[in-house]
């Protein structure tokens, strides 16, 4: 029992007199400076901390009205899939979880997918919500998946895919990993088409989506600062026995590496995707337009403009 806040309090009140409190949610704290953030401005930066440039989550919803010309987009279905096919149970039921998830989210599962227009070009979006479950990957995201890729091919679309999520799901054993199969068969149908396949990376992009569908895109962009691997540090560390260096598998280390073509601020992430877009899909009768001059003969070539 806290005294201070069970019996100190409400003596102050009612000497006083009662007053109207002030809302809990109006702050939030930075995970990166421990700042307090106003949460209207904080919203208003796209979840972007103004102190240290920490990337907040994001929810995927505010991801597309933010991609998307003028925040306008038509929602794609998701087929439904069996619910707890596996009836799995550890402290508490998997159905159970999928509720409490739903309710908390408003979403279904942990993947939404969205059309229309980024800088004139027609693109299909499928964002993940790691509010959902951790955003793990089971059979509803790969059905997403697919149907982002059905929709692309049938309306000639760029396909962009925007992971976060702590990878497969466990609840659903091998049937969310045969999501991983699936999902890179649904990527290499929209390129096989010759349409563009960009995947952008957030914090945190983990286990077997990154060993799936999130590494073969034809462009690779991440967010400033985002975690990007396949196992955890503490799990590789325990296995080559060695300190890793720092900064490993954040967005900058990978860059450096070679996984990753380009890394940007949330805040630029749309002038990019509509300048790569301009590029890879220009409008008729015009001619697409560098990134940057050519650099001198010699001189060491961006990796956003190499070939692949």
């Amino acid at each position: 029992m806290n005294w201070l806040t069970n019996f100190v309090r409400p003596k102050i009140q009612a000497l006083v007199g009662t007053q109207k409190e002030i809302p809990d949610n109006l702050w939030e704290k930075c995970p990166g400076c421990n700042a307090m953030l106003f949460k209207r401005e904080l919203e208003e930066r796209l979840n972007v901390c103004h102190h240290c440039g920490q990337h907040l989550k994001l929810p995927p919803i505010k991801r597309l009205e933010m991609l998307f010309d003028d925040g306008k987009y038509t929602l794609v279905p998701i087929p439904k899939v069996i619910v707890d096919p596996l009836k799995f149970r550890d402290q508490k039921k998997y159905a159970d979880r999928l509720k409490d998830a739903q309710s908390k989210t408003g979403q279904q599962d942990a993947l939404i997918v969205g059309e229309g227009l980024v800088g004139g070009n027609p693109a299909v979006i499928a964002a993940f919500n790691f509010a959902f479950l951790g955003g793990s990957m089971g059979m509803a995201v790969g059905e997403g998946l697919v149907a982002a890729s059905n929709k692309a091919l049938a309306n000639q679309a760029s396909l962009i895919v925007i992971p976060a999520s702590g990878g497969a799901r466990m609840q659903e054993g091998m049937l969310s990993l045969m999501q991983m199969p699936r999902s890179i068969i649904a990527a290499k149908q929209v390129k096989d088409a010759g349409l563009p396949y960009i995947v952008v990376f957030t914090d945190p992009t983990t286990g077997g989506v990154t060993a799936s569908f999130a590494m073969t895109g034809d462009i690779h962009i991440a967010e400033k600062g985002a975690l990007i691997g396949f196992a955890g540090s503490r799990v590789i560390e325990s296995i080559v026995r060695e300190i890793l260096p720092p900064g490993f598998q954040r967005s900058e280390y990978l860059l450096d590496h070679g996984m990753i073509d380009v890394v940007v601020t949330r805040l630029e992430l749309r002038d990019t995707l509509v300048r790569i877009l301009g590029l890879l899909r220009p409008a008729k009768g015009k001619r697409p337009t560098m990134l940057a001059p050519p650099p001198p003969h010699g001189a060491r070539i961006p990796p956003i403009l190499r070939r692949k």
